[in-house]
């Protein structure tokens, strides 16, 4: 019965959010020439999401129908986790393309406060949703299924349901957005030297509608399926690894902490605490006129995280007493620490108001190659710290819980991960902010509404750009930790399924076995791979749409005059057609290969992949979300008149360092997050099968 206060604190999460939402469409929207291009953003947008969700979903019922052989209620958990996903998505991004028109007119008529403050909720729609969604469903599956272990374990199948959906929704909306942004960019301000977001370009609408379908939709799915994953990770261990070593007697705790549904209710009850420290955090996000939108949106994360480590206390140890709970409650604040360092690490190395950005735009003085190479030291160099705080995070994590038994030390680093996503909510509502500013400023060059109104919007996108970083961050630092629970949660499972014990298991997993280390070398393949298909992808779509911007330049000249009206549905067409075409290979991958490698070399060749590609994913997924960001904001420093601002030579070379990094941030970097995760996550689902059916075992060689 614990269960139903986070399901309560869902339910008010989600009422909040559309409570917002109808406030933002009350908000005046402007005139002419603002709503006709608004009006085609949203077309594009809707359009293109039809088409995607209709395959992703087709997709997701194949998946559906072959896991009700194995579970009908796992089956059912993971078509509700799919559509769970689509709806956080949709809701989202059908908010944020009716609120970036808002944001123009609010900005030209109210100025900077009003703007932000009616961003900002509209980015809060999509955070609200997320993590409403994620704890009340999670919740009411957990007491509709009876509460047992039998039933947390059916509950994955939520959790696999919502990270296929992510998977595809990431990579095809990263695909769509970075051809649209790399194509308007290079014909645009490199070759016809109009400005961002300038009419004259046919590829301007498609830009728009990316940043819509890719970093609202996308991103929305990606941390929904982050977040429904840690909390899920968690329950599983509870539920299956601490359940069978108290009932045999493997562990002797106090006598609050004995009962293991008590650890099955802690990471929903600190999710429950998240929702509420967002929903109190935001109303912190004000600005006065002339300030700096990102001071807000970053006091309002450390407001929540403050929060949510105050309110954790009283609740573990309420749940499990105070010896056990002010351990579990250090956990949890390390990953809140973890989270808040990831957080500090990308805002410094991507902000364009400190060293590494500015020092990214001198380079750029002396051409694009200076601002590649410098931009890559800088991406590489800010993977370091956050390692280091999450290795930290995670051994400390173990060691607390560790104290008492091998299985307590895993449930720590899985809840630590629930701690650094507790501050879902708030993050989510910062980064999808950020797309309705970035359409908000594309509006107001549209429709020619002046420097002043512009002013405005260029700073409330300079501030989403920062907060995306973060929030990409926070996306890839939680997932090593919740695949690195879900890939401790396979190997309890394949410990069960074996009978194998824990030192038995543990010399198995060793490194110096072959079939161990054949699925680690595989395993650092898969990441390579998967951003090998997604910048082949983007790179082909843009070549496309590049050369129909050029045929229309070319045959229609007076475009560039205001004579001729460029056709945006065309480039809007082309980019739909290859996105949709080119996501299916790359979710795929993810789903199939975690199969492959157990069904061919054996349970423990896959967890040593699976360990692999987390590491490997880890690593590739900080660099490229935030060595893109800092040549974005390079490119936006040199922009505001610094080393010869727009049309000099260190603009064009920050032009090109910023479509170098566009797909590294917006298409690959972040899906890498969800590729280990779902890897891990089909993994957990087919161990069993897997430990009875392969090759290796048939052939008598385990």
């Amino acid at each position: 019965m614990l269960a139903i206060m986070p399901a309560l604190v869902g339910l008010i999460a989600i009422i909040y959010a559309l409570v917002l939402a109808k406030i933002i469409l009350r908000s005046p929207q402007g005139t002419g020439r603002m709503v006709e291009i608004s009006g085609f953003i949203k077309e594009g947008a809707k359009a293109y999401l039809k088409k995607q969700y209709s395959v992703i979903l087709t997709i997701a019922l194949i998946i559906a129908v072959l896991l009700a052989l194995i579970s009908p209620r796992m089956s059912l958990s993971y078509v509700l986790g799919a559509l769970s996903s689509v709806a956080a998505g949709y809701v989202g991004m059908w908010v944020a393309v009716n609120a970036n028109v808002r944001t123009t007119y609010s900005a030209k008529e109210f100025g900077l406060g009003k703007a932000l403050r009616l961003a900002f909720n509209g980015g809060m729609v999509m955070g609200l949703m997320v993590v409403g969604l994620g704890t009340l469903l999670v919740a009411v599956q957990y007491l509709l299924y009876g509460g047992t272990s039998e039933a947390v374990k059916d509950i994955v199948g939520y959790s696999f349901g919502a990270s296929t959906v992510a998977l595809f929704a990431r990579v095809g909306g990263g695909i769509y957005t970075k051809a649209a942004d790399i194509g308007a960019d290079l014909v645009g301000k490199v070759e016809a030297g109009i400005p961002e977001d300038d009419p004259r370009n046919p590829g301007v609408i498609a830009d728009n509608v990316g940043d819509n379908v890719g970093d609202v939709a996308g991103m929305g799915a990606d941390l929904f399926e982050s977040y429904v994953g840690a909390i899920i990770s968690t329950m599983f261990i509870g539920a299956v690894a601490i359940k069978n070593i108290i009932t045999k007697g493997v562990v002797a705790l106090p006598p609050q902490a004995s009962d293991w549904t008590s650890w099955v209710i802690v990471p929903l009850g600190i999710a429950a605490a998240g929702i509420l420290s967002s929903i109190i955090a935001s109303f912190f996000v004000r600005v006065k006129e002339g300030g700096d939108p990102s001071k807000p949106l970053t006091l309002s994360s450390v407001i929540s995280a403050v929060i949510v480590a105050i309110v954790s206390y009283p609740l573990t140890t309420l749940l499990l007493g105070h010896e056990v709970g002010v351990r579990v409650w250090v956990v949890v604040l390390l990953g809140l620490i973890a989270g808040i360092i990831v957080g500090m690490t990308s805002d410094y190395f991507t902000n364009k108001n400190k060293a590494p950005v500015m020092k990214v735009a001198r380079m750029s003085q002396m051409g694009p190659a200076l601002t590649i190479l410098s931009g890559m030291s800088y991406g590489f160099l800010s993977v370091v710290i956050p390692a280091i705080g999450i290795a930290l995070a995670e051994l400390i994590a173990y060691i607390l819980l560790g104290y008492y038994q091998f299985w307590l030390g895993i449930y720590g680093v899985a809840l630590a991960a629930v701690g650094m996503l507790s501050l879902t909510g708030i993050i989510m509502s910062a980064d999808a902010y950020g797309p309705i500013t970035d359409n908000a400023a594309g509006i107001a060059e549209q429709a020619g509404l002046g420097e002043d109104v512009r002013s405005i919007t260029d700073k409330l996108d300079s501030a989403g750009n920062t907060m995306k970083s973060i929030s990409k961050g926070f996306a890839i630092g939680s997932a090593a930790l919740t695949a690195l629970a879900y890939s401790a949660a396979y190997s309890s499972n394949i410990a069960q399924v074996t009978g194998h014990g824990l030192q038995k298991m543990m010399s198995l997993l060793s490194i110096l076995d072959a079939k161990v280390v054949s699925g680690m070398l595989i395993g650092i393949a898969l990441p390579a791979a998967f951003i090998a298909l997604v910048i082949i992808a983007v790179s082909d779509a843009a070549f496309v749409l590049i050369d129909e911007i050029r045929r229309q330049l070319r045959e229609k000249p007076g475009i560039l005059e205001f004579k001729e009206k460029p056709d945006y549905g065309r480039a809007v067409a082309i980019v739909t057609t290859y996105a949709i075409k080119r996501l299916i290979t790359p979710g795929l991958l993810a789903i199939l290969a975690p199969i492959i490698v157990g069904f061919v070399l054996g349970p423990y060749a896959l967890a040593g992949a699976l360990i692999a590609a987390i590491v490997t994913g880890l690593l590739l997924g900080l660099f490229q979300g935030n060595v893109g960001n800092t040549w974005d904001n390079a490119k936006k420093y040199i922009e505001e008149g610094h080393f010869g601002g727009k049309g000099s030579e260190a603009h064009k070379a920050g032009v090109i360092g910023d479509t170098v990094g566009d797909p590294l941030k917006d298409a690959a970097g972040p899906s890498l997050n969800i590729l280990i995760k779902l890897m891990s996550v089909v993994s957990l689902v087919f161990g069993p099968l897997i430990v009875q059916y392969n090759l290796l075992h048939l052939l008598g060689f385990t």
